[in-house]
């Protein structure tokens, strides 16, 4: 019978439906001002902490709704921002220095929503309040350091294959190497080899065949310059991520550029020292000969150096470095044949060498791997930021048992804690290019607060509008229409939730509000479509089919082109500009379904399939 549904259609839109409003329930609970508290290198919170800092914020009379420790890190939960940030500062007195004290938004979803992956939507900057870096990368300087590697490899490849060689340096030209040969034959030789490695390379040879010019492909220039961006991306977010900032935001913008942005953050010197971090290490050789006591009494060796273990324990290591941390190109924790933590070492390929050089005559001798980190200290530079101090010691030393080349592992560490930390801040110094703040601002959590009533203001204002307007010039449809309209922002807030990587941004409240205007545009063309179809003097069964079918080709003509505009924001643009088209994207796709398909399902079920002289339209 026409204008009849088989169950099952009303059972899958029920369906979805409920699984949307199942994923949009968390946004009903608001997020609660947090501090995330977590020991220094990775060590873990001890329970008389817990303690202490319980005791001390109850003497301040700072009403904390709950401080749990999850994972050897303490979450605190606090009623407002003002709180939260009276509780920063006296945590950080009442644990010192050595505990990292970080301001966040820790979500307050039951636990019976939480087991299911629901959470509440993502908010952006401009509505939670925070910091915003824009950062430009070196790019030159990316090149230049593969350009280096390249010196080595070459040289390193043509003694293997007994090439004599005068020469191999940069060119005076940009990506470029320049090798020099005393006879023809040993640059011909060169050729073979180097062009049999990398088909990538560009060999040009000079006149009188004693001069290789080794120059970078534009592809192999563009490669490096995307995994320079890409590497450092991967950098900054394992930074942000080590001191538990609430949904870091850092992303690619353009060619050479990062956005950084730290919801929760309002101390931009605080951020600064989070992008500028740096930790590296250096390898010595540990000074056995020399008189450990008279050291300690202030007799220095003339070739040793005095340092100490993470312990406590004293050290006597040589002055000479074997290798520093720049030659450090990953590091990943993980754990030895004894289940103990190590952390695995890969250098470039000048640091292989020179380790290789370095330790194949000292083999039986014990190596020291020392920790250097640079930390905000007391003093302040002229611009107002903190004068960073250099903090080491010793956390390991080992008996070398063979010749060490690019890949080695440091053992005899605490705990996997501290080997999963030590990684992070070894990747975390190891900027594949420098990276420089060209941009900066800060936006208050109550401005934030604000954006929000006034977005969500809006949306009341424009919802309440439409409904009244529906309601007046359609009747009864109109009340389907706005049914329709509501199961159309229960679907969009599911969706948004759903999307990992989806934001909602200010401009994203704008595009609900758009799309609540826009959302009833369907059913508009729908029920005039079907208003005319009555004056032609169809029945009211002809007319609710031929209604819906006849308009679904306008309704897809004029959104499938917003549609395509939306998509093309979200290609191109950044930040706030992609939080806008995700909403549109969103909300069209939702509202071409809850008009065509949801109202069309609603009508059948009331007026289809009965024999009527009229409808309420």
């Amino acid at each position: 019978m026409l204008n009849k549904n088989p169950a099952w259609r009303y059972l899958v839109v029920i369906a979805m439906l409920l699984i949307c409003m199942l994923y949009a329930l968390p946004n009903l609970y608001p997020e609660d001002p947090a501090l995330n508290i977590s020991a220094a290198r990775g060590a873990v919170v001890a329970e008389h902490s817990v303690v202490e800092l319980e005791q001390a914020f109850a003497k301040a009379d700072i009403a904390v709704k709950s401080v749990q420790l999850l994972d050897g890190k303490v979450l605190a939960r606090f009623a407002s921002a003002e709180q939260q940030l009276q509780a920063r500062d006296l945590a950080k007195n009442v644990l010192g220095s050595n505990y990292i004290t970080a301001l966040s938004l820790a979500p307050a979803t039951p636990d019976w929503l939480a087991a299911i992956g629901a959470t509440p939507m993502k908010l952006g900057l401009d509505l939670r309040g925070g910091v915003h870096f824009l950062l430009a990368v070196d790019m030159q300087a990316a090149l230049d350091k593969h350009l280096t590697d390249l010196v080595s490899r070459f040289r390193t490849d043509l003694r293997q294959a007994q090439i004599r060689y005068l020469s191999v340096n940069a060119g005076p030209a940009l990506a470029q190497v320049v090798i020099k040969f005393r006879q023809a034959d040993d640059m011909h030789a060169a050729v073979l080899l180097l062009s049999g490695q990398d088909r990538e390379l560009l060999l040009t040879e000079s006149q009188d065949k004693l001069s290789l010019q080794v120059s970078l492909s534009e592809q192999r220039q563009r490669e490096i310059r995307n995994y320079a961006l890409e590497q450092n991306i991967t950098i900054l977010r394992n930074r942000v991520n080590e001191i538990g900032v609430a949904e870091p935001v850092v992303q690619r913008h353009g060619a050479d550029r990062i956005v950084v942005q730290l919801p929760g953050v309002q101390d931009t010197v605080l951020a600064k020292e989070i992008l500028s971090a740096t930790a590296t290490l250096e390898f010595r050789l540990v000074d056995t000969d020399s008189d450990l006591a008279a050291a300690l009494a202030g007799q220095l060796p003339v070739n040793a150096e005095l340092y100490y273990h993470n312990d406590g324990t004293p050290l006597l290591l040589d002055k000479r470095v074997l290798l520093t941390g720049d030659h450090i190109t990953d590091a990943t924790s993980g754990y030895d044949e004894y289940s103990q933590p190590k952390v695995s070492i890969k250098l470039d390929t000048a640091g292989g060498s020179l380790m290789s050089d370095a330790s194949k005559d000292v083999v039986g001798r014990r190596l020291a791997s020392v920790f250097i980190e640079y930390k905000p200290g007391s003093e302040l530079n002229a611009d107002g930021t903190s004068v960073l101090v250099k903090q080491q010691e010793v956390i390991n030393d080992a008996t070398i048992q063979m010749r060490l080349g690019r890949d080695f592992d440091i053992t005899g560490l605490s705990s996997p804690a501290e080997a999963q930390h030590l990684a992070s801040l070894l990747r975390a110094g190891a900027l594949i290019a420098p990276i420089q703040i060209i941009e900066e601002r800060t936006i208050g959590p109550s401005l934030g607060k604000e954006n929000i009533e006034l977005g969500i203001s809006a949306i009341q204002w424009g919802l309440v509008a439409v409904l009244l307007f529906m309601v007046v010039y359609y009747k009864a449809f109109g009340l389907v229409a706005n049914i329709a309209l509501g199961a159309n922002l229960i679907l969009m807030i599911g969706i948004m939730s759903m999307i990992p990587g989806a934001t909602l941004t200010l401009p994203g409240m704008a595009g609900i509000v758009l799309t609540v205007g826009m959302a009833v545009d369907a059913n508009v063309l729908i029920f005039e479509r079907i208003r005319e179809e009555l004056a032609e003097g169809r029945s009211v069964q002809q007319a609710i089919h031929q209604g819906y079918d006849r308009a679904f080709a306008t309704i897809a003509d004029s959104n499938i082109t917003t549609l395509l505009v939306a998509l093309i924001l979200f290609g191109v643009g950044t930040g706030p500009v992609k939080g806008f088209a995700i909403t549109l994207a969103i909300g069209i796709i939702t509202s071409i379904f809850t008009a065509v398909v949801g109202s069309r399902l609603l009508v059948n079920l009331i007026w289809g399939g009965r024999r009527l002289q009229s409808l309420p339209l």
